[in-house]
């Protein structure tokens, strides 16, 4: 499509009319203010003329690119400069050249980026919308099969037999646990999730949380290493949050590093620093009991929202994860 007018129009007539008749006209008033002014130096006049009509044509050149450069600038200070949702605002056209045409193009990206934002975030809170529901809707029917489950652990059954219900138990515990996890995460991204921050003793924490799986830990085998420091230190944070992220970190060590057959948590009091570690096969490497690693996410949101930092070190020896302010 081409513009209604083209930047080349004006500049390109302005130049003629200096080139065609700025010369006559310095001609004309020369002769007629000094009529004998030929007579002493013939070369003058057209020195005169030619130097300007290359000013004129220098002054004209410079303020039609000047005009161009600062119309730019005003469509790149646009582009620069988004608003609150992170796309720029569209911009007033008032000529309709080539740059204006540049500035319909740019504001119909702005109104298409707009309709894509919208449509993006429809089909997000859709999409949280459905795994919330779906989260509620398994949990009935795992809460039955667990309790006929439980019925079955009661009945007379061959060595085999009950080796397949403990597993069945298990994977309905996996489950289960998968779902709480999207359900998190579904409420964690929509800021959903409630957030009671409180000054929490961390070492005081870091024992209650660990209490119930010590026992899991053992009966597996796991040489268990826990090193407390004597003094406490605290941290203005929300303590369900914090055991929830424990708990996830305890149980990927559970499902992804069981044969390392070993699980050390320890604190630094002065620097104020969480330590858990394992010698399993590290994070890069897929284990049986497969993931996609929602439970590491949550606890990414959630240490990100409580200002935390955490940081891993993981290879073929083992993972080592710490946290602190």
């Amino acid at each position: 499509m081409k513009p209604k007018k083209s930047l080349l129009n004006p500049y390109l007539l302005i130049n003629f009319l200096t080139v065609t008749l700025l010369p006559i006209l310095i001609l004309v008033v020369s002769v007629g203010v000094f009529p004998n002014f030929s007579e002493y130096n013939p070369y003058l006049n057209y020195m005169i003329a030619i130097v300007t009509i290359l000013g004129v044509f220098i002054l004209i050149s410079w303020l039609f690119f000047y005009k161009i450069r600062k119309r730019l600038m005003h469509l790149q200070e646009a582009m620069a400069k988004p608003a609150g949702n992170g796309i720029p605002l569209p911009i007033r056209i008032d000529k309709r050249d080539e740059i204006g045409q540049l500035g319909d193009s740019f504001n119909k990206m702005v109104h298409e980026l707009e309709i894509s934002r919208h449509r993006e975030k429809e089909e997000e809170a859709l999409r949280r919308q459905l795994i919330s529901n779906l989260s509620h809707d398994l949990r009935t029917p795992l809460t039955a099969i667990r309790g006929h489950a439980y019925r079955l652990k009661k009945e007379s059954l061959s060595p085999k037999g009950r080796e397949s219900l403990d597993a069945i138990d298990h994977k309905i515990s996996h489950l289960g646990q998968l779902l709480e996890n999207l359900l998190s995460y579904t409420l964690l991204t929509s800021g959903k999730y409630p957030y009671r921050p409180v000054k929490t003793d961390m070492i005081r924490l870091l024992k209650a949380s660990f209490t119930g799986w010590y026992p899991a830990f053992e009966n597996m085998g796991f040489c268990i290493e826990l090193k407390w420091p004597e003094t406490a230190f605290h941290w203005e944070i929300d303590p369900q949050w914090m055991e929830r992220i424990l708990d996830n970190l305890y149980q990927n060590i559970n499902l992804h590093a069981k044969q390392g057959k070993y699980i050390g948590i320890s604190a630094d009091a002065q620097l104020e620093r969480i330590i858990i570690e394992d010698r399993g096969p590290g994070m890069h490497v897929e284990s049986s009991a497969g993931g996609a690693g929602i439970g590491l996410s949550i606890a990414g949101l959630m240490l990100q929202e409580m200002q935390l930092h955490w940081e891993i070190e993981t290879n073929e020896h083992g993972t080592k994860i710490w946290i602190q302010k």
